[in-house]
């Protein structure tokens, strides 16, 4: 075990990162607070959202749980709930007996399609609107080695 001293925050950097989780939390609760009034949270509303923007709008479970950021079986989970909703199935990949797609069904296409507007109206209220193209910019590169980092630290999702 080191017997370094931790490198403990200054109060600038404690009062930034409280002030990234916070608007973190409120943010997201806000978001998800407002796709319940269509049935959905966030997390499927990503998930609908990423499977419309590929092609045939289906991903192989493996790759969707990458983009998300979720583990294989939490993914699996929530693919069953959003299957019985009749949101997405679940398809074989004909190349791969292990492998499965997700696939948007109609009733899903159409969702994302009447949610859509609404959720990026939230966005815009609670976030966008907040802020100035300059605030937004700065945000945009003050993120950028953050998410470059942690993306390099990542392995495909397991479990």
């Amino acid at each position: 075990m080191s017997t370094d001293e931790p490198r403990w925050l200054t109060s600038l950097e404690q009062r930034a990162w409280r002030a990234h989780l916070n608007a973190h939390k409120l943010l997201w609760h806000r978001l998800d607070r407002e796709l319940d009034e269509f049935g959905l949270s966030l997390n499927d509303y990503e998930i609908l959202v990423t499977l419309s923007e590929h092609p045939e709008h289906r991903m192989r479970m493996s790759d969707l749980a990458d983009v998300t950021i979720q583990s294989r079986s939490r993914l699996s989970h929530q693919i069953s709930r959003m299957e019985e909703a009749g949101l997405v199935a679940r398809e074989s990949c004909p190349d791969d007996r292990r492998g499965t797609y997700a696939v948007l069904t109609d009733h899903g296409w159409a969702t994302i399609r009447q949610v859509a507007p609404h959720h990026v109206a939230g966005v815009r209220e609670h976030f966008i609107d907040r802020l100035t193209d300059e605030q937004l910019r700065e945000l945009e590169r003050a993120y950028a080695p953050v998410i470059e980092h942690l993306k390099a630290l990542r392995t495909p999702s397991r479990g």
